[in-house]
């Protein structure tokens, strides 16, 4: 059955319910509710300002650092037009949810933050917010923050400590790289962010956290990640964010990696994943992968949760990465869990477009997640036969319905070559091979099905499930919505209105 709007909002909030997650991209406030009130103490910032100066329009400072350590809690910080090279650490907290401290280009003004020649020590960002609250960093240009030194982090935004209400948006930021040549087998030590936010405390978290509207791109990170959301971090949306053309994962919510001490909090939670476009994805230039290039190691997912638990992933566009959208667990005896992938349009991917499970069957775990809605069209363009769905070990108790999967040329829709999972369902779906239908192939606990009706009666799953050209608007042209007659409405990727 189609799905109409209300029904579509309706499954969503007993949805949240049902996981005990909240949608804090609906009640933390938008961008477009962050403005100047007319009553808001307003300091500026020149390039040819003076930090002597008074702070106004007519006798601007000049540093960043400055301004973040005299301006009054709940001012907004302007930086008027030219290249800044200079970074910041914030320490000192906005006033209130509604009253944050504002750093903000002028408006109609081209600000850029400029790390060139800048050297950075351990992990470190250009702007850097350390254990703050109520601070919104909104349209700056951030770039060429490098290292050719292993064990330093530079970042372009790197948010840590604990904290609540925080703002990143309308930032583009690039050219961040650690481009430290790698020594002997020793591939470590190369690591970079784009944007950064760790939650290094126990049980202070940092929470509250919007990073919308911000494009990343021409990041060199090593084994680190464009967007990283790492520790004790509890309730954030990340929105309509387009990040591409990096030599590793895209968007990560990790757990377990001892970025807080205590394990009980050491895990990215409560997480709003949606509108993001991440395109171009690879780690096949990256010598952390191996040192001779192209390393073809196909590693990077275009969005991560290596861990991390309560998160909603929908509504993303995740294409030509090495790995469309993965929920796995790298960390022995931890899993990831709860995760709802819903509504994602995930396609020409190389390795696979969707990946579930740990790593190996000593190495973590994926459990009681749902993945529903999504379109799959195209992925394993490698040919290695991952197929559409990717399912590794010890994978229990997660649901994969309503989703359009339509292979590549390598025919393989779903590909699983473990025996340790347990108590999942598969229904309701809809599949299809441009090839002809008994060379359509699934692998499922580690045999192999040519043909829908010998995948259903070997399985026991997809018994509701259709075989069927979905008959997409414009695939040539990558429109994969439904034509009106196709007989795959109700299931699969639904744009948003």
């Amino acid at each position: 059955m189609l799905r109409t709007v209300t029904q579509y909002v309706l499954a969503l909030i007993l949805m949240l319910l049902a996981t005990g997650c909240q949608d804090e991209g609906s009640s933390m406030p938008s961008p477009e509710s962050v403005h100047t009130p007319a009553t808001k103490e307003i300091y500026y910032i020149a390039p040819d300002g003076n930090d002597q100066n008074t702070g106004t329009i007519q006798e601007p400072w000049k540093t960043l650092q400055h301004a973040a350590d005299h301006a009054n809690p709940g001012s907004t910080v302007y930086l008027r037009e030219g290249v800044y090279h200079q970074k910041v650490k914030i320490t000192r907290s906005g006033n209130a949810s509604g009253n944050p401290t504002l750093f903000s280009s002028y408006p109609q003004e081209k600000v850029i933050i400029d790390g060139e020649g800048l050297s950075a020590n351990g992990i470190e960002g250009l702007i850097e917010v350390e254990h703050a609250s109520y601070i919104t960093i909104q349209n700056l240009e951030i770039r060429n923050f490098k290292t050719t030194h292993r064990g330093q982090v530079p970042t372009g935004i790197y948010v840590h400590g604990a904290g609540e209400h925080i703002q990143i948006l309308g930032n583009i930021v690039h050219s961040i790289a650690n481009d430290a040549k790698p020594s002997g087998p020793d591939l470590q030590g190369r690591d970079a962010h784009g944007i950064a936010i760790y939650g290094t405390e126990h049980p202070q978290s940092l929470q509250d956290i919007i990073i919308k509207d911000n494009e990343l791109y021409d990041l060199v990170l090593g084994s680190s990640e464009s967007l990283a959301v790492n520790g004790n971090v509890d309730t954030f949306s990340i929105l309509d964010n387009t990040i591409h053309d990096t030599d590793n994962i895209g968007i990560d919510l990790i757990g377990y990696e001892g970025t807080s001490e205590d394990d009980t909090y050491d895990q990215a939670r409560n997480g709003v994943i949606r509108g993001n476009e991440v395109y171009d994805i690879s780690s096949n230039h990256n010598p952390s992968y191996g040192t001779e290039l192209p390393n073809d190691s196909n590693s990077a997912g275009g969005i991560y949760v290596d861990g991390g638990k309560d998160h909603i992933i929908d509504h993303n566009r995740v294409y030509r990465n090495d790995i469309g959208i993965e929920i796995a667990s790298e960390h022995a005896g931890r899993s990831t869990s709860h995760i709802t992938l819903q509504d994602n349009l995930i396609f020409q991917n190389r390795l696979t477009g969707i990946a579930v499970g740990g790593y190996d069957e000593e190495r973590g775990s994926t459990e009681d997640s749902t993945i529903m809605y999504n379109t799959l069209v195209q992925n394993d363009t490698l040919g290695a036969g991952n197929g559409q769905l990717f399912i590794q070990a010890r994978t229990k108790n997660n649901s994969f319905k309503r989703n359009i999967v339509v292979s590549g040329e390598s025919d393989v829709l779903i590909y699983n070559e473990y025996t340790s999972n347990t108590g999942n369902v598969f229904d309701e779906n809809v599949y299809y091979s441009p090839e002809p239908q008994d060379e359509a192939l699934w692998v499922w606990k580690n045999r192999e099905y040519a043909g829908f009706t010998s995948y259903i009666e070997g399985s026991g799953n997809d018994a509701h499930s259709l075989y069927v050209n979905p008959k997409f608007m414009d695939e040539a042209n990558e429109d994969f919505t439904l034509q009106p007659n196709s007989p795959a409405k109700g299931n699969g990727y639904m744009s948003p209105e």
